[in-house]
């Protein structure tokens, strides 16, 4: 079975789970947990094939030119993380059945879960750094849906924002350092990055890489100074939990370091700034762990020590060190993910996770208590259990290490104290929680858990006993196959046996047990008398104040910069958006200076000179009249608008003549809607003073000169190009390879669709967000449906021209027009457009046309039925829903593109083929029509999404303003002569 499967099925399954009904919480986590189980079963079946080092890949072409190609890689270490994210997952799922309450919103639970395991396998297979970035930007998407999970809950909003900015601007840190690696390397696919490590280390922009890499790296695993999220993301469910704390998200920041440990390691800075990040952070987490009242907040702050444990040997720059890494990453998804749904287990049999609440749950839960003892054991480290191999190994790398005497005499020491940490709250979630004399006050009596919920806490733990007491037998291939690609394809010699003797590590070992236990000692006497509440000295490093005050600096930045530069005045607007522009087209021409060609230029025709004439005309009477007649301004635009479309005519460009003409229709219409929102002219008689004059007269000279700089420089670089011979250009290459590559004779057509689909996608892609996002803006403001007291001849009006009819006083320029023109014709209006558009898509692969033309055709036809028949009348006839429009596009698109994969093409590559239909003959069909139908679909739904919000919107402000006028009439006849002389 192809590896891509372990990737889509996760997303298959994410999708059904969301269109599953609310109410089928078992079908949903069936389906969750078949697909888990599945792909890990398929994961493991491929343990033969990487076993000894090999190396399993698939290839998909996408963008083949730019070496961005689809790249699905396995190797020893992608396995072992595989069989960690998938079997872990598959165990959450179980979990989660029993969890999670039937009044939550549950297929929402599952489809985010599954979407955040397809993405985490994608980090973890692929074999392209810039695809790593991508699936690495969607887990932070993904993970901040599953924290936030609980939305109703500010702690979880909070927490999954805090997540998303920190994890999300690491993300884009690490993309940078994978940009400047791909750069160094002079390729992006990552067997070329893996074998390039000498070339990366010893390249001037090595550093430059590695911090950019680290950040992303430090972010995600939450490591010092960025660990303070990861509390917070405690207000995730404890599935979700026990899924990012073990096997997932912060795991794909170690992952990360090891997987470029030998591209980027072995380095000094490689060991400063890793290894001391490490320390930091294995320090800092397990002291703050052992002064935690939360179950969770407990486990939150000691994962940010053993990820700070593994960051630290992996910055050691020993081959040993990497494989005790990859050995405790191993060990502590087992134990850490049994003690989070532990801990889970405590929290819904007795309602509380306060540390302080809850004692002698043993008694009652002797299962739980059972199995929460024995994986807190193994986070400590005691022996017999697989936690105390992987942490005597980190005891051992600390001995050894070869580095300044100052920081080799005090790197073990630092490591026996951790060891110490993570004894203590370990005892802390142990022995207060289930010894002691039992809780009384607890909201809810415990009791021992539905069995099936406690069965992936079981087969954990059995884990943690079987790899302790045979670690060789159990792990030993595993680890040798998981450990070989990070230390480089050669394993350093070392053993997995539970006795080494009397010897140094050992020694730590005893320390660390016997110190850890009289430090919790100590603490529980100090917390009974109240002497300690929270870690002292934590309050100086807590980073979550540098965030908030970075965030609260940040924002008033903007809001003083919104406040220097904003204005509500349009005119102003318009003036920074055309000078910026003309200084960012300007500078480079400076700079670089742009020379006429010298092309021998054709005979002025009068016909030519009449018709931009007459544009220059209504462009300046269009100015002209914008101070009196605002209609009367916008219907001389569109014929400046007309002179521009009939010189795409002139210049043998119908394609952009047709879309021109559209494009006019459409701004027009916009316009109109928008002319309801410009405040009302003052026609009171007033003379200006001359101050004002003079204002007035400099503001239309500014105007002036800006708009001849800009409408000139515009026209001189296209003079400047068009006077340029083409004899080699992309011109002429789209012209000898439309028809032979493409299937057409429309060069326009064939390179949107075809050469350029991509661009083409990703353009649909941005008016389809522009459209949802002008829609979510607006939507609040969608009028109440309301009957008008107006004649039934009238009743069909849009409703703001109703308000019009019935407030003749604030009517508007338009209302008189629309009378004019009976609705019935603008219906058979729509089935003749249909046609028009269905004639205009057809033919676009060949002749003048496409699917973006014939989309606006057809949006204008509905357009006019929303202007002249009323919105209430064409939504109970013909609801148009333009939202499933986008979506379908984007589907039919997206289909397209994908179908050339499926036959072994990259992504969008064109097919044509011939169909024989009776009656009809043969008939040309290319690949690229679906393509285009997506187009036109998209564009529909778009421009219908965007012009009927701002319509509502229209209506709603031009009520109100109709209703301000009426309140100030009636206070007008409120007020009699006699009453005013009194007043």
């Amino acid at each position: 079975m192809p590896l891509i499967t372990l990737i889509l099925l996760p997303f298959i399954g994410s999708f059904l789970a969301a269109v599953l009904p609310a109410n089928a919480r078992n079908t949903e986590s069936t389906v969750a947990g078949l697909i888990a189980l599945f792909c890990t079963v398929q994961a493991a079946l491929y343990f033969p094939q990487i076993a000894d080092g090999g190396v399993l890949r698939q290839e998909i072409e996408w963008l083949p030119a730019l070496g961005l190609n689809l790249v699905i890689r396995m190797d020893g270490f992608a396995w072992m993380f595989c069989m960690l994210v998938l079997g872990i997952g598959a165990l959450v799922v179980l979990y989660a059945r029993y969890y999670m309450s039937p009044a939550d919103p549950v297929p929402r639970f599952f489809s985010f879960f599954l979407a955040f395991m397809g993405a985490m396998t994608g980090v973890v297979l692929a074999g392209n750094i810039i695809q790593l970035a991508f699936f690495w930007e969607l887990t932070s998407l993904f993970s901040f849906l599953l924290i936030g999970y609980w939305h109703h809950r500010r702690d979880a909003r909070r927490g999954a924002r805090m997540a998303l900015t920190v994890t999300g601007t690491g993300g884009l840190c690490m993309l940078g350092g994978m940009l400047v690696i791909g750069h160094i390397v002079g390729s992006y696919d990552l067997d070329h990055v893996l074998a390039a490590g000498e070339q990366v280390r010893n390249h001037p922009l090595y550093l430059t890489a590695l911090v950019l890499l680290l950040l992303g790296a430090f972010t995600k695993s939450a490591q010092f100074p960025f660990h303070f999220w990861l509390p917070n993301a405690m207000a995730a469910p404890t599935p979700v939990s026990a899924y990012l704390h073990s096997a997932t998200m912060v795991k794909a920041g170690v992952f990360l370091l090891a997987r470029m440990w030998p591209v980027m390691g072995g380095t000094e800075p490689w060991f400063w700034l890793v290894g001391g990040a490490g320390l930091a952070t294995l320090l800092v987490g397990g002291y703050a762990a052992m002064f935690q009242n939360d179950l969770k907040g407990l486990l939150a702050y000691s994962t940010i020590s053993h990820l700070g444990l593994i960051t630290l040997l992996l910055g050691l720059n020993s081959p040993l060190a990497a494989v005790a890494a990859v050995f405790h990453i191993m060990n502590h998804a087992t134990f850490k993910a049994s003690l989070f749904m532990a801990a889970g287990i405590v929290d819904h049999e007795s309602g509380t996770r306060d540390i302080r609440r809850l004692s002698g749950l043993r008694t009652m839960m002797p299962v739980t208590a059972t199995l929460a003892m024995v994986a807190s054991a193994a986070m400590a480290g005691v022996p017999l259990l697989n936690g105390f191999l992987s942490k005597e190994m980190f005891f051992a790398e600390t001995v050894f290490v070869d580095t300044t005497p100052l920081v080799a005499a005090l790197l073990p020491v630092a490591a026996t104290v951790a060891g110490m940490f993570s004894v203590a709250y370990s005892l802390r979630f142990t022995v207060d929680v289930f010894f002691g004399p039992p809780a009384t006050d607890l909201p809810h009596p415990p009791h021992e858990p539905p069995h099936w919920m406690r069965v992936p806490v079981e087969l954990l733990v059995l884990a943690c006993l079987v790899v302790g007491m045979l670690p060789a037998w159990s792990v030993g291939r595993f680890l040798d196959a998981a450990a070989r690609p990070v230390v480089g394809g050669e394993l350093p010699a070392f053993s997995l046996a539970v006795w080494h003797g009397f010897n140094t590590p050992f020694v730590m070992s005893l320390v660390a047990l016997g110190g850890g236990i009289v430090l919790y000692l100590a603490l529980r006497a100090l917390r009974s008398a109240g002497q300690v509440d929270a870690p002292p000295l934590m309050h100086h490093i807590q980073g979550r104040r540098l965030f908030d005050g970075g965030l609260a600096l940040v924002t008033q930045m903007g809001r003083n910069g919104r406040r220097m530069l904003s204005t509500q005045r349009l005119q102003w607007q318009m003036l920074w958006l055309v000078s910026a522009a003309l200084a960012a087209g300007a500078l480079p021409l400076w700079s670089q200076g742009v020379q006429l060609g010298q092309r021998s230029m054709l005979p002025l025709s009068p016909a030519f000179a009449l018709l931009w004439a007459v544009g220059m005309v209504c462009a300046v009477a269009a100015a002209w009249q914008a101070k009196y007649h605002r209609l009367a301004a916008l219907t001389l635009a569109g014929g400046a608008g007309l002179c521009t479309c009939i010189t795409f005519l002139w210049f043998s460009a119908p394609d952009l003549a047709l879309t021109q003409i559209v494009v006019e229709i459409v701004t027009t219409v916009l316009i109109l809607l928008g002319l309801r929102w410009l405040p009302k002219r003052d026609e009171t008689l007033r003379v200006a003073t001359s101050a004002e004059q003079a204002t007035t007269r400099w503001r239309r000279q500014r105007d002036m000169a800006l708009a001849l700089a800009a409408g000139g420089g515009m026209a001189w670089l296209a003079f400047a190009m068009m006077s340029r011979p083409f004899p080699d250009s992309t011109s002429t290459f789209f012209l000898e390879n439309a028809l032979s590559q493409g299937g057409g004779t429309n060069v326009v057509n064939v390179m949107l669709v075809d050469f350029r689909g991509f661009d083409t996608f990703g353009e649909i892609v941005v008016l389809g967000v522009v459209a949802l996002t002008v829609y979510a803006l607006l939507r609040r403001f969608r009028p109440a449906r309301e009957t008008m007291d107006l004649p039934e001849q009238q009743r069909n009006l849009p409703a703001d021209l109703q308000t019009d009819l019935l407030n003749p006083r604030h009517a508007t320029d338009t209302a008189v027009g629309y009378l004019m023109v009976p609705a019935v014709l603008v219906r058979l209006l729509l089935p003749f457009a249909t046609v028009v558009a269905f004639y205009l898509f057809m033919r676009g692969h060949n002749e003048p046309g496409g699917g973006f033309v014939a989309g606006l055709v057809i949006s204008v036809a509905l357009l006019l039925q929303y202007i002249i028949s009323g919105t209430h009348w064409v939504e109970a006839h013909m609801p148009l829903l333009p939202r499933r429009w986008i979506g379908t596009g984007l589907l039919f698109a997206l289909a397209t593109g994908l179908g050339a994969i499926v036959v072994g093409y990259p992504f969008l590559t064109s097919h044509t083929f011939h169909l024989t239909l009776p009656l009809l003959g043969d008939i040309h069909v290319a690949s690229a029509m679906f393509f285009d139908i997506g187009v036109f679909t998209l564009v529909v739904g778009s421009t219908l999404l965007i012009l009927t919000a701002i319509a509502h919107q229209s209506v709603r402000g031009h009520r109100y303003h109709a209703r301000l006028a009426e309140e100030a009439a009636e206070r007008d006849a409120d007020h009699t002569p006699a009453q005013e002389a009194t007043r």
